[in-house]
């Protein structure tokens, strides 16, 4: 009789909490849905509580575990972690603070902006519209900032220069600084906070891969751009050919997914917190980074390209004139020569042979011309400032020599 009777206690107890679990758990989470109810963890337990009267405290231990085991097996039916799993992720809170992002941007788009287009298709979840803004974001700081400063640059060392400053390879390695890791493979369990992508497959022809876009083959379309000036009008901002899409369904490198969200982090920080942060932004993580411009240089012939610079100028003719030499006639003669125009010096060298000086000379004399540099330099986007001063046209020079 006393067994019958503590069956039927039993059944008592565990039946009202077996309804209200199901119950709370068709209202914490809805069928179908990729993002998690409107109603917190906590409203859900103290409803919990009040459907459960009494019951005491293991009742909520069993809400708690149906509602975890259920969250788990919503994030494995998604590519990417749903958007709410972005407020508990310490590896994203981690990464907010490190690079001192505005307060302004909510960890949820940081969060968007580390899944890549080939692990996430969806357009409303991955990072591929905040990378458009950010790569136009950072081409156009990148450009007025070496056409203000450098107006003379020949145009080969400005695609150099806006390669080093906002190339795939520095924006990879920028990523690299700020700590970001990489998912091993995408999914909705894996912590908001990495880098998720979908890894090219080993042996895949990167050529043909990223150039699906191009109307002729790779080699052909090379071969068919013979000119400086057509990398204008037929190339992308690095002077190279126009690549296709990144995100082609076959997976992209770590380089250029790591480049891509280095572009997402600029386009949400200016639509979060606006131009004034972004220009910010710019300056403390592009604008930093220290580039020797003098080295990009590379010229085959400088005494004819002095020549033809000084004759299109209106100078006089460059002559190379011997300032000082030592050893002549030993194993290590040294020999300074000067490139003058009439009573300038335009530059001087040194080196063991008189034809290695001259060289010298005129290559130092093209860099003085190109590496010129105005003072006070202002450039068009600093207009968009609150209380700027009243423009004032900046220097345009000529171009480069084109032999």
């Amino acid at each position: 009789m006393k067994r019958v009777q503590l069956q039927r206690w039993s059944s008592t107890v565990l039946s009202p909490r077996a309804q209200t679990a199901s119950r709370l758990h068709q209202h914490v989470f809805p069928a179908g849905s990729r993002c998690q109810s409107t109603a917190s963890p906590l409203q859900a337990e103290s409803s919990a509580q009040e459907g459960l009267g009494d019951s005491g405290f293991e009742d909520v231990e069993l809400m708690k575990h149906v509602r975890s085991a259920h969250r788990r097996k919503d994030m494995l039916k998604y590519p990417s972690p749903p958007v709410d799993a972005a407020l508990n992720s310490a590896k994203l809170a981690a990464l907010h603070a490190r690079l001192y992002l505005p307060s302004r941007l909510p960890p949820q788009t940081l969060a968007r902006a580390l899944v890549d287009a080939s692990a996430d298709s969806n357009p409303d979840f991955n990072n591929e519209s905040l990378a458009t803004l950010g790569h136009d974001l950072l081409t156009y700081y990148t450009t007025e900032h070496l056409l203000c400063t450098y107006p003379r640059l020949p145009l080969t060392v400005i695609f150099a220069a806006m390669y080093a400053y906002a190339g795939p390879k520095t924006l990879a390695a920028m990523a690299r600084e700020w700590g970001v890791e990489h998912a091993s493979l995408p999914g909705g369990e894996v912590d908001p906070g990495l880098l998720q992508f979908r890894r090219v497959a080993p042996g895949s022809d990167l050529n043909v891969l990223y150039n699906k876009r191009t109307p002729r083959p790779y080699a052909a379309q090379k071969a068919w751009r013979m000119t400086v000036t057509s990398k204008i009008f037929y190339d992308d901002e690095f002077g190279d050919a126009i690549k296709g899409p990144e995100n082609s369904g076959e997976g992209v490198t770590a380089e250029l997914a790591s480049a891509t969200f280095v572009r997402a982090v600029m386009g949400a920080i200016y639509l979060h917190a606006g131009r004034p942060a972004a220009k910010r932004f710019f300056e403390q993580h592009f604008l930093s980074r220290h580039l020797n411009i003098s080295q990009l240089f590379n010229f085959s012939q400088p005494a004819r390209d002095l020549a033809r610079l000084c004759a299109r100028e209106n100078f006089e003719p460059p002559v190379a004139r011997i300032i000082s030499e030592t050893g002549r006639k030993s194993r290590h003669p040294v020999f300074v020569v000067g490139i003058f125009s009439g009573q300038d010096k335009l530059g001087e060298g040194a080196g063991a042979s008189l034809i290695e000086a001259r060289e010298r000379a005129a290559l130092a004399a093209l860099k003085g011309w190109y590496l010129y540099s105005p003072l006070n330099v202002r450039v068009p986007s600093s207009m968009e400032e609150e209380g700027a001063a009243p423009w004032k046209p900046v220097y345009v020079d000529l171009g480069e020599v084109i032999v």
